[in-house]
């Protein structure tokens, strides 16, 4: 896959950042490797992946299509929402982690996706084959797949550009004073575990609004909607906050009859890459949750 980047707002951000902004699920060593082999360049010349990029400038890649899928295909369930040529929707269910990692090799979304779809977009390699955007393991709702690397570079576009919108509802622990807010911190992961991200001084910019939906006697059900998209980014902010998602065993504490925190993709818009016409969609929240809801006891908002 070829393509330009070209720099009109002014900045002196690095090479390697502003690719991984653009293409952003490109992991930073796969773009810093693209880099020092040449796939990326700057004003068409070879520079390192440190070069701070100024206004005007043009960045070209040249990204080689993966070779052929090692990956197996497993016959995993999960909801195909929405699908025509170019993408698809689903509604991945708690539990599913999305991609193939060290840790995990198989009974992943892709390789749920590798059973049912046959055409996926190749830009993030074999082990992410149209992954535009990710989801925790153990967080569920809507995602947006590629089917090919025209609809995916225009999706990640999309979501860089904040065009497009996705919101979560999550219940909390205890009740929120304000009935909205912003949170805007900096995020990076922990030094104590690697596991863990951490709100810092440094990091990556990361921005979360939220309303709240519904108090009750010691929880709160929130919307969420990312203004950025980074890793944990909603569970590290509620627990900055003090008010950690219910089931959430990394970032507050496990919930018995839970297998994970009550976090929920619900609501996606988009713009169609093919065809511009606005797409959204919105998915009610799983039983378990719902079921979590109807045993609490209501207060007055």
């Amino acid at each position: 896959m070829e393509g330009q980047i070209e720099i009109t707002e002014k900045t002196e951000e690095r090479l390697d950042t502003i690719v991984a902004n653009f293409l952003q699920d490109l992991t930073r060593s796969h773009i810093k490797k693209l880099i020092d082999e040449g796939n990326i360049l700057l004003n068409g010349k070879k520079v390192k992946a440190g070069t701070k990029v100024k206004t005007g400038q043009i960045i070209s890649y040249n990204i080689e299509k993966p070779k052929p899928i090692s990956i197996k295909a497993e016959n995993i369930d999960f909801e195909i929402i929405y699908e025509d040529n170019d993408l698809i929707v689903i509604n991945k269910p708690q539990g599913l982690v999305v991609h193939p990692c060290s840790s995990t090799k198989d009974g992943t979304l892709v390789n749920a996706l590798l059973y049912k779809i046959k055409d996926l977009s190749g830009i993030n390699g074999e082990l992410r084959p149209g992954i535009v955007h990710r989801l925790d393991k153990n967080t569920s709702g809507l995602m947006i797949v590629a089917k090919n690397d025209f609809s995916h570079v225009e999706l990640a576009k999309q979501i860089k550009d904040k065009i497009c919108t996705r919101k979560y509802q999550a219940l909390c622990q205890c009740i929120f004073q304000k009935d909205f807010d912003r949170i805007t911190t900096y995020i990076e992961r922990s030094k104590n575990d690697r596991k863990k991200m951490t709100v810092s001084t440094k990091g990556k910019l990361a921005i979360t609004d939220y309303k709240v939906l519904q108090r009750f006697t010691n929880a709160t059900l929130v919307e969420f909607s990312l203004l950025t998209g980074r890793t944990h980014q909603i569970r590290v902010h509620c627990k900055m906050l003090g008010h950690s998602i219910i089931g959430d065993d990394v970032y507050g504490k496990a919930e018995k009859g839970l297998n994970g925190q009550l976090l929920h993709s619900y609501y996606i818009s988009f713009i169609h890459p093919r065809t511009n016409k606005k797409m959204q969609f919105e998915i009610p929240l799983p039983n378990y949750f719902q079921n979590y809801i109807n045993s609490l006891h209501k207060v007055n908002n």
